[in-house]
């Protein structure tokens, strides 16, 4: 049997639910323009980025999220650690140390406290 031909909708006039559903990475950029592409399904875990991603917002549509005020370095680190607490949720072995080097503690503490992750 022939299989009708489909055509996906351009970015414009895709809902929220279709571009969340056929984006399964989330670009991420700092504030020195340095993008880091995440799985959709990790960035989900911050819920400042899970509230951008479901929203009427641009984000939602281009899954892109621009943060001015974080630099790469600390903006790596919070990949870093979504990945990590995702890796660790329910986990039932011995969850080990999420390192932070003492230089960026502060920095990191405010955009994790942005971020709520």
């Amino acid at each position: 049997p022939v299989q009708p031909k489909t055509t996906r909708p351009t970015n414009k006039t895709r809902t929220m639910a279709e571009s969340s559903d056929s984006q399964p990475y989330v670009k991420l950029v700092s504030a020195s323009g340095h993008e880091i592409f995440l799985l959709r399904s990790i960035a989900m875990s911050s819920v400042t980025i899970k509230a951008m991603l479901e929203g009427p917002f641009a984000e939602s549509q281009e899954s892109k999220i621009t943060f001015p005020d974080i630099n790469t370095q600390i903006l790596e680190k919070v990949v870093e650690y979504l990945h990590y607490k995702v890796k660790y949720t329910d986990s039932t072995t011995r969850i080990p140390d999420f390192v932070i080097e003492p230089e960026i503690a502060l920095e990191l503490l405010v955009a994790a406290n942005y971020l709520d992750c």
